[in-house]
């Protein structure tokens, strides 16, 4: 039996601000130790015993493709990754998923797995997938239901019907919505009620036969971006005109709801829920991090540089500055060098309010965090003013910036660490440490890392206009 493993990389950022921002979601900040939320979902198949694994298939934003390589690159975990021109919900990304897989002749089982959960219980996540996909093997559809350990609100639910096997495998007997407590509460009790995982396994050709019944619009908008497709580096990017064109939908709402007790659609598979207890959590809020975080005797969970002082049940993470609580309960704190979060745990689900309010009205911290990624490299906003700015610039090893120009700003250049290699206009020439150079407005130029180890550099523009849209490029090695 072939498993292709399958990570589906979208979201918003909303949840986890300010760590998370619309272009550096949540899975791929490390929350649970070394690793981000992606990598550790790559890593999460390792070790599954009884079939054969393909390279990971990863579907995620076009917007930051460079930082999802880099992190599979850096746990060799290389496989194919898929982007997106816009989000259209996880539908059309697992109908993607799904064309990919079969691209090659095969028609493996497909593993979906959100990027930005959490599973703490290995062995028991790796023997629920080779059960599942014994299921799947045979043309069922299977999603995870976890089995729940308090009335959580948080998430939706899904009843368990009729006996499948003798290993607990359930039909699919009903979906339903997030629910009040005392809703909650009565699920809790019932014993038939799972929280809804988001997690799937399922044949790839089974997929698409039960969306073509489902929702032949997806399926044929999918199936023209991937046609229109093409290779772009290590990506493959499909059509963006036709991906623009396809509904936006959930695979619950597609397809998962018909499976569920009397099949609305004739010809759909068996739809079945698979119990699962391996610590699972899809981090959808801060209250929902510090229930899975280690704490201290006072039940506080702290990262960075913090003191707590007579306080308890609190979250509080430092991204550089000190952070001190003190006599509080039961909040959230969480400082980046652009924003500080205070909000009260029972309120962590409105953080999203916040990021909505920002985008309104044009705030940056939204969407970018001070230090932006990008492919050669990183660029942090250390200081900025009325006609300045300050960045500190890493470049990787190999990496080069696009040859450009500016028509509104001039820039300094002085390096702190390792080489460069400049052109500036007809010049091209190697920069070392504590050397400098003056770009003036309008001059075309380039800065490359032709060393071994990070280039290290100090850059101060000035003129009347320093936003990011005055780059004028004439040649991007990133095809950008």
């Amino acid at each position: 039996m072939l498993i292709q493993p399958v990570v589906l990389s979208g979201g918003s950022g909303t949840r986890l601000w300010p760590l998370s921002r619309e272009k550096y979601p949540k899975q791929l900040l490390a929350l649970m130790g070394e690793d981000s939320l992606l990598q550790a979902t790559l890593r999460r198949f390792n070790g599954v015993s009884g079939a054969d694994s393909a390279p990971p298939l990863v579907v995620c934003n076009d917007e930051y493709r460079f930082v999802v390589a880099e992190q599979l690159r850096l746990i060799g975990r290389l496989g194919r990754i898929v982007l997106e021109p816009v989000g259209r919900n996880t539908a059309p990304a697992l109908t993607l998923a799904a064309l990919a897989a079969q691209s090659g002749g095969e028609d493996p089982v497909l593993l979906i797995m959100p990027a930005d959960h959490v599973v703490t219980q290995l062995a028991a996540f790796q023997e629920g997938v080779r059960h599942a996909a014994r299921l799947a093997q045979d043309g069922a559809i299977v999603t995870f239901g976890i089995t729940p350990d308090r009335p959580e609100t948080g998430y939706g639910y899904i009843q368990a019907g009729a006996a499948v096997d003798e290993d607990g495998a359930r039909a699919i007997a009903r979906f339903v919505e997030k629910p009040d407590r005392a809703t909650a509460e009565g699920y809790l009790q019932a014993g038939d009620y799972l929280w809804n995982s988001g997690l799937f396994v399922l044949r790839a050709s089974v997929w698409l036969k039960a969306l073509a019944l489902c929702r032949p619009d997806i399926l044929e908008a999918c199936e023209a971006a991937w046609k229109g497709g093409a290779s772009d580096l290590s990506f493959w990017r499909v059509n963006a005109e036709a991906f623009a064109a396809c509904p936006s939908d959930s695979i619950d709402y597609a397809v998962m709801e018909r499976l569920a007790g009397a099949q609305s659609v004739a010809g759909l598979p068996r739809g079945v829920v698979l119990p699962l207890s391996a610590g699972w959590s899809d981090v959808g809020a801060w209250d929902a991090l510090w229930q899975i975080l280690p704490k201290d005797a006072d039940g506080n969970v702290v990262q960075g540089r913090t003191l707590m002082q007579d306080s308890s049940n609190t979250l509080a993470l430092s991204s550089g500055r000190l952070l001190a609580c003190v006599g509080v309960q039961g909040l959230v704190v969480v400082e980046t060098p652009d924003a500080v979060l205070v909000a009260d745990q029972r309120h962590t689900q409105d953080v999203k309010k916040i990021v909505d309010r920002l985008k309104r009205d044009g705030g940056t911290e939204g969407v970018l965090h001070r230090k932006v990624y990008r492919p050669w490299g990183w660029y942090d906003g250390v200081d900025g003013g009325e006609r300045f700015q300050v960045k500190r610039i890493m470049v990787k090893p190999g990496g080069k910036l696009s040859l450009q120009m500016h028509h509104h700003r001039a820039e300094h250049w002085v390096v702190v660490r390792g080489t460069a290699r400049v052109t500036k206009g007809e010049e091209v020439f190697l920069l070392t440490e504590n050397q400098s150079t003056y770009i003036p407005l309008g001059v075309t130029h380039r800065l490359e890392n032709p060393g071994h180890v990070d280039l290290e550099m100090i850059e101060v523009q000035s003129g009347s206009y320093l936003g990011e849209d005055d780059i004028v490029r004439f040649e991007d090695y990133y095809g950008r």
